[in-house]
């Protein structure tokens, strides 16, 4: 039954190959389990509570994905989002984190109509590849310039805004900590930030700077102090059109980029080019968005740490499964998990930054109509804490600089559309 319904010999797997593959993606991405919590607990939410909801959330988007569309893939609250969720929107906007998790609510529901009207995809076509790489490799600095922080490497400066942290023990073993994860990473060691974190929290521990919980293992922390508590109408208001905007963008590019990837490592592309049960994959995506922030997390998307599962030998959603159900497992060591500090979460948040931001070398700076837009959209998101802002910026100049060149035909009624909601994001935000 297992067999027919996952279609493991049509695939050319095995159970033993799934279980293999499912364990491997888990490793390498339950470092999620640690960071989203930290992160999210900024704004004022109970971290107990993200705990157990951020591993309910992955287990039910990996299972729909897995069941579903019958895919290798996984889904956890994206980073980069988490990071808009908390440093743009509540921190940054001075917005309720119930409000926020509204505007995902919200762009979740677009999602899916986007989704299925076929027109999700008309907006990937439309948007100038230049910008499509800049926005991951904006992201991928400002979540590094939060790690930086968190560690303690920089601190704030009333003069040049930043400087250099005083070398304490916390940073020390933070920055080891990093240094284990790069190593491993160069060696191609599954799990290696998972790894680092580890190093670092056991490292607090002989240090004193961490408390060794008197347990382990209890019972999964409620999740009473933020299920359901999303403020909908609010995040109705005009005022959030740009923020709604960003976290639709945002996902839109990071999940159809990681599906691109990983549906070409699992060989599920088609001769034409086409991903076989794509609709079915994005569908995914959006339905758990909508459901993750019901429950009160952050916008759900699928993780590029699939393909080190699919590297491993899962073919089929029988090892999304299993990702799924030791992420169902993970809450009862909330004990453990909440004694981990934003410093030993720190290394994970650069090392992400690295990988989203690499695929910059294939902007063509050159040819300035292209790449002073891309600049102004990777820059500004790191120096203003905020996505919207670079997307905005981005977008605007995209657009001028391709009406002073003369160059009206590159201009899609689709990116009219898109120019006019980041003006209208500006408008609102000055």
């Amino acid at each position: 039954m297992i067999d027919r319904f996952f279609r493991i010999k049509e695939r050319n797997t095995s159970l033993r190959q799934e279980l293999i593959g499912g364990l491997t993606t888990f490793l390498t991405m339950s470092y999620i389990i640690f960071l989203h919590p930290n992160m999210l607990a900024e704004t004022g939410m109970d971290k107990g509570a993200l705990i157990t909801i951020t591993c309910i959330a992955s287990f039910i988007g990996t299972l729909i994905v897995g069941i579903w569309a019958n895919v290798p893939f996984a889904l956890a609250p994206g980073l980069g989002l988490n990071s808009f969720f908390t440093y743009s929107v509540v921190i940054g906007l001075g917005v309720d984190w119930q409000t926020a998790l509204g505007a995902v609510f919200i762009s979740g529901i677009l999602f899916l109509i986007l989704t299925f009207s076929g027109f999700r995809e008309r907006i990937v076509h439309a948007i100038p590849l230049s910008l499509r790489l800049a926005v991951p490799a904006g992201i991928g600095l400002l979540i590094t310039f939060v790690g930086l922080k968190n560690m303690g490497l920089i601190v704030s400066n009333s003069s040049t805004l930043v400087q250099m942290g005083e070398m304490s023990s916390t940073l020390i073993i933070s920055l080891l900590g990093l240094l284990i994860i790069i190593i491993l990473e160069i060696k191609k060691i599954k799990g290696s930030i998972l790894l680092g974190i580890i190093f670092i929290v056991i490292a607090g521990m002989i240090l004193g700077h961490i408390h060794v919980p008197e347990v382990f293992i209890s019972s999964p922390p409620s999740i009473e102090p933020v299920v359901f508590k999303l403020n909908i109408l609010k995040a109705l208001k005009i005022g959030f059109i740009g923020v709604i905007f960003s976290f639709l963008f945002v996902d839109l590019f990071d999940s159809v980029g990681t599906i691109i990837a990983c549906a070409y490592e699992a060989k599920l592309v088609k001769k034409d080019g086409n991903i076989s049960g794509i609709e079915k994959i994005l569908g995914s995506d959006a339905v758990s968005t909508v459901i993750g922030s019901l429950l009160g997390t952050s916008t759900i998307t699928t993780y590029i740490e699939s393909a080190s599962g699919i590297s491993a030998g899962a073919r089929t959603g029988l090892s999304s499964i299993i990702v799924g159900l030791l992420f169902l497992i993970a809450p009862f060591f909330a004990p453990l998990i909440q004694t981990v500090p934003g410093y030993a979460t720190a290394p994970a948040l650069i090392i992400v930054g690295v990988y989203m931001f690499r695929n910059i070398q294939k902007i063509n700076f050159t040819d300035l109509d292209d790449g002073i837009p891309a600049f102004f959209t990777v820059i500004i998101m790191p120096f203003t804490s905020s996505i919207s802002m670079g997307l905005s910026y981005g977008f605007l100049s995209y657009i001028f600089l391709k009406i002073i060149s003369g160059k009206f035909k590159q201009l899609s009624t689709i990116l009219w559309i898109i120019g006019i909601l980041c003006l209208i994001n500006l408008i609102i935000t000055s």
